[in-house]
């Protein structure tokens, strides 16, 4: 049977385990880099190095010993950097496999974090093809390509490491379908979770809002039927998104009687502690990019502006533009440029399908335009890989 022939769910399938295996491969190379590092060895075994290195080694402390009572603070009375900074879903879930199962965080948490990771992409498949009709229509195998973009994106690596990338990937793409599909009991549940994953559940309150927003238009249009209860059901959903958004944050300040215990753990992690909304922008930007900062802000968000009002990405549905605006600007408000943003846009893969967009015909041009885009991305992807994943002690930058 040719490939073209297989149900859809094996072909994303074949296609994220193909990228899955040459991110083993780069993983596996990377491995022999590294030196000795606390409870890793040097040159470790890849079980060890995808799951204890960096965030690895936090969440499997939390799997084991769990989040602390009070915040640990250095002898200039500063809060450190502690295990509350990280959200509990992830590490919660694989100790319950490792109770289950008896087998090890080695070995529990990039597998779970892998398995996630395809059933994330086979999501992503369905919201394109569900999502987008018009550009599958303009861009024939529009779902596919997408996923492909995905897999080899520089920074998909941390789909099979002990990271929530997987998780946060699969839960933002429930909530994207449950949107375009009008399920929205699955979105309610999708933003919960989301809200004890990662710090992304605020900017799907945006979508909601955008979501609403097309639902009231195309009722007054005589397109939808809109009711009372809905749009009261829809404004509820945006509060549950806002209130996930905040959960993590009010558990951390509850447990710890410090009202802003997790801004302050943020704060340990940055170059400047005091966290307010885009005040990172300038100060580490200028770290990076020195007299460049400027124009490399202006230039990173025109291209990632400019990208959402092409053709190929207004073919897309307006939930699809939304949640990559909403999320680079929401990351833009809270996160300090660094070594981590490559991999924090991995969740914004509505990008990978307009990429993919981008040439609709001949049929030989697409896949020409396909296979550059997909060998640039394996290239960057050994780049980040064999540099930002090998840790070369006492210090270094973190992926």
């Amino acid at each position: 049977m040719r490939p073209a022939a297989w149900p859809w769910w094996v072909r994303v399938l074949a296609v994220w385990s193909a990228a899955r295996l040459v991110s083993a491969a780069l993983l596996l190379v990377a491995a022999t880099r590294q030196e000795a590092l606390g409870a890793v060895p040097a040159q470790p075994s890849y079980g060890t190095f995808v799951s204890l290195m960096f965030d690895g080694d936090w969440y499997r402390r939390i799997a084991e010993d769990g989040y602390p009572s009070t915040l640990p603070r250095g002898a200039d009375g500063l809060v450190v950097q502690n295990a509350w900074a990280f959200y509990p879903l992830f590490p919660g879930l694989v100790r319950l496999v490792v109770a289950v199962t008896g087998a090890s965080w080695e070995v529990t948490a990039p597998a779970l974090a892998t398995v996630l990771g395809a059933a994330a992409a086979l999501v992503v498949h369905r919201v394109v093809e569900r999502g987008a009709p018009a550009a599958c229509t303009a861009r024939p195998g529009l779902p596919l390509a997408t996923v492909a973009l995905l897999a080899v994106f520089p920074t998909a690596v941390v789909t099979q490491v002990a990271y929530t990338e997987s998780l946060a990937l699969l839960l933002v793409a429930l909530v994207l379908l449950g949107l375009v599909g009008r399920r929205y009991a699955l979105v309610a549940v999708a933003v919960v979770l989301l809200g004890f994953t990662r710090s992304v559940a605020l900017p799907v309150a945006a979508v909601v809002g955008v979501h609403a927003l097309v639902r009231l238009v195309r009722a007054r249009r005589g397109e939808e039927p809109l009711r009372p209860s809905g749009a009261a059901g829809l404004v509820g959903l945006g509060v549950l998104a806002v209130a996930s958004g905040f959960a993590w944050p009010a558990v951390t300040g509850w447990v710890t009687g410090v009202e802003d215990a997790y801004l302050q753990t943020q704060g340990a992690w940055r170059g400047v502690r005091e966290v307010t909304p885009f005040g990172a922008l300038g100060y580490a930007t200028r770290f990076w990019l020195g007299g460049w900062a400027v124009p490399g802000l202006v230039g990173a968000f025109a291209l990632l502006g400019g990208l959402l009002l092409l053709p190929a990405a207004r073919r897309l549905a307006p939930e699809l533009r939304a949640w990559p605006a909403a999320y680079v600007l929401y990351l833009a408000a809270v996160v300090e440029p660094g070594s981590s943003t490559a991999r924090f846009l991995l969740l914004a893969f509505p990008y990978a399908a307009v990429v993919a967009g981008l040439v609709t015909r001949p049929a030989v041009a697409r896949r020409a335009w396909l296979a550059a885009v997909v060998v640039l991305s394996l290239v960057l992807q050994a780049v980040w890989v064999l540099t930002i994943w090998v840790f070369t002690p006492p210090a270094d930058w973190p992926p």
